[in-house]
């Protein structure tokens, strides 16, 4: 299938490894000129590595989330060097391990930061992206939320009051007139648990490579983790000028992991 993204910009945010880099090399591979953003030089230097065999246009950006001006240093690289972008996902965010398992143990910064690297990062580059793309007659917004931001709504309170908000924000996003009627659809991909190394479930199989296992026989209908890759997937749909009647969807992509409708 001709996705239609060849020679489309794109901004990954948060793409310099795991299920941005997926999403990054996926659209890269179908012919989109893509720009990642992280808060590691390290890592954005070695996935431009991987980008460069797409022979498609690359641009990496470092910037730190938390900083409130970061978005901004980004997207003026963007617009200097490209003039904008049709396509943007929110894929940095995180937070779904931070914090204690005492809720009242927990730093009220821990609520704050776990919101601005996810809900509030989203919005400014939303804000950002929205007039290129309105002025083109084409966008897609694609945010990368969780599980645990929809109907699941379990995890830790702050991260799912984070992920809520995302999801919320897609959803009021879509139903705005005057910018789905210039050609711009917002989407959420709810993505369940997925192995990515150097992470949390990383950490927990080499702790405990039984009861790992154990685990995720018992709470995943696969039988297994999901991958980047089959998150990218679905991202890259949306994106397409085949998705052009998706609009304020929340696509979870968990095997099954969920329990709610």
């Amino acid at each position: 299938m001709d996705l239609g993204l060849s020679g489309k910009f794109a901004l990954v945010t948060g793409g310099s490894h795991g299920i941005g880099l997926a999403i990054a090399k996926r659209l890269a591979s179908e012919g989109c000129h893509v720009a990642i953003c992280s808060r590691s030089q390290q890592r954005l230097d070695a996935a431009m590595v991987e980008l460069e065999t797409y022979g498609v246009k690359l641009l990496t950006v470092p910037g730190d989330f938390l900083e409130t001006g970061a978005a901004d240093r980004v997207m003026d690289v963007i617009d200097r060097e490209w003039g904008g972008v049709q396509i943007l996902v929110n894929n940095v965010g995180g937070g779904g391990r931070w914090g204690k398992e005492s809720v009242e143990d927990t730093d009220l910064e821990v609520w704050s930061e776990v919101y601005e690297k996810n809900a509030m990062a989203a919005v400014r580059f939303t804000r950002r992206a929205l007039p290129h793309m309105r002025r083109g007659k084409w966008g897609r917004v694609v945010t990368i939320t969780s599980i645990y931001g929809g109907k699941e709504g379990i995890g830790r309170p702050w991260f799912t009051m984070a992920k809520a908000a995302e999801t919320g924000l897609m959803k009021s996003l879509s139903a705005t007139a005057y910018l789905v009627r210039d050609g711009v659809t917002f989407n959420s991909v709810a993505p369940g648990g997925i192995y990515i190394p150097g992470t949390g479930f990383e950490d927990e199989q080499r702790r405990d490579p039984e009861g790992f296992r154990r685990m995720v026989d018992a709470e995943y209908p696969l039988g297994r983790l999901g991958t980047p890759e089959e998150v990218a997937a679905v991202v890259a749909f949306l994106c397409s000028t085949e998705a052009s009647l998706v609009n304020g969807a929340n696509i979870t992509v968990d095997g099954g992991q969920s329990r709610a409708f």
